[in-house]
């Protein structure tokens, strides 16, 4: 049956007026801009597409917890900037991250991750996943044999960050597909903190991108936001028996499995974690955080070259200071990370990196040292995000790795001296002035 507007007819009463009149379904205005669908529903031309769309046969939007026409824009757009062939918009970061990897692994699975994560994906991986039955194994990302060693026979997935938070650990991201591969499963990489004008995974050998659109992609600090990317470089039809999910008859399309629904025209990956556990759970995009997301979006590049050229001229004057131990930028000629940084970062080095105040020895008296040098900022702002127009800094031991062991702090190379940055649109000289001021001070 042909799909047309519903027509209605003239109100009759006060009543029916103030609920609809003025409005048809399926009326075309034709923006310049992506508009806000701000509805939680869609109306149906008929029973027959209503069931067709329930059915999956058809696409099209029913509810906004599923898809939404404006959040759809937002996923296209992330997939054409990463290279990839579908994604799925959710409501936040830490969302992407849970979906992306629950739709891998499914209960009893297992996941081999690096150790420099940030805190909240650690306490997912560590503490809520194995609540679900699912188990991961923390490694050292630039220990290639430690990948290898930690894969198991029900492992389905490797996951890291393309740029560590908050130490810039840049990934070799290429040597990590490489064993994941070998291990017959995909990677799956976390891209905030580089974004896909800095870098696209896909190049370097990745299957599945995340990103919280939070961040830089957005880059006002006013929506939540998250995607998963399908890259359409994984093939799981080559071991199905690894992937009933995708492989077996799907009970969301009668008769079919995902991958004979949507193998030759979509993505069965992405149409899992959208019909299931987006649906399911619920962490839906809104329409109005697609909508600014997409705003943020359309000055993506321009804002990462500033971004990273900032961050670059702070921190190489942060490391001419007395008192800062270190600094942890992979665009420093000392920096361990800068030949990767070089490799896979060619267009400028991420804004977002820490640097380490000198230790007394004590924990106790190092953050009080750390106190008194962030209550003297002016133009940074103490805020737990990153990826702001405004500078912003942290500190990740009390703050956003907080739930970490001592161990895992070590391991992600986080002292209670270490503060992270994030530099934003600023003029680069005001912040330096104002660094030097509050490292004064402390």
């Amino acid at each position: 049956m042909p799909e047309t507007t519903v027509p209605h007819a003239a109100a009759s009463s006060f009543a029916t007026a103030q609920v609809q009149a003025g409005y048809t379904a399926g009326a075309v205005s034709h923006t310049a801009i992506p508009p806000i669908y701000q509805s939680n529903a869609f109306e149906f031309t008929s029973l027959t597409q209503a069931r067709e769309l329930f059915a999956l046969q058809r696409e099209g939007d029913i509810y906004s917890r599923a898809a939404n026409p404006t959040v759809s824009v937002f996923e296209q757009r992330i997939a054409a900037l990463e290279g990839g062939i579908a994604a799925a918009g959710v409501a936040s970061g830490q969302a992407a991250v849970a979906l992306a990897l629950l739709a891998l692994v499914g209960r009893g699975g297992h996941i081999v991750a690096a150790a420099q994560l940030y805190g909240g994906t650690v306490d997912l991986l560590t503490d809520t996943f194995p609540d679900w039955g699912i188990e991961t194994t923390l490694v050292d990302q630039d220990d290639p044999q430690a990948w290898r060693d930690a894969v198991r026979p029900e492992t389905r997935a490797f996951f890291g960050e393309s740029v560590a938070n908050p130490i810039a650990q840049v990934l070799d991201v290429r040597t990590v597909a490489d064993i994941a591969h070998a291990a017959g499963v995909p990677l799956v990489i976390d891209n905030t903190v580089a974004t896909p004008y800095l870098q696209r995974p896909r190049e370097h050998g990745a299957d599945i991108v995340v990103h919280s659109a939070t961040k830089f992609l957005g880059g006002h600090g006013s929506s939540l936001g998250g995607a998963v990317v399908d890259l359409g470089t994984f093939d799981f039809t080559a071991e199905p028996a690894k992937w009933p999910q995708l492989t077996l008859s799907y009970a969301r399309v009668p008769g079919k499995s995902l991958v004979e629904r949507f193998g030759a025209s979509g993505s069965p990956y992405i149409s899992l974690v959208k019909t299931k556990y987006s649906h399911d759970l619920g962490p839906s995009l809104s329409a109005f955080n697609a909508f600014q997301l997409l705003q943020g979006m359309e000055s993506l590049d321009l804002r990462m070259g500033r971004h990273s050229a900032s961050a670059q001229k702070v921190a190489e004057h942060l490391a001419t200071l007395p008192a800062v131990a270190a600094v942890h930028h992979p665009g420093l000629a000392d920096n361990r990370w800068n030949a990767l940084g070089a490799q896979y970062l060619p267009r400028g080095n991420a804004s977002v990196f820490s640097f380490d105040l000198v230790s007394t020895g004590d924990p106790e008296a190092d953050f009080a040292a750390v106190e008194t040098f962030i209550s003297r900022l002016r133009v940074l702002r103490l805020v737990a995000n990153i990826g702001d127009a405004r500078s912003l800094v942290a500190h990740p031991a009390s703050m956003t790795h907080s739930h970490m062991t001592p161990q895992q702090l070590s391991d992600a190379g986080i002292a209670w001296t270490t503060v992270r940055l994030s530099i934003g649109l600023e003029d680069a000289d005001d912040l330096i002035a104002d660094l030097d001021q509050a490292l004064a001070a402390a």
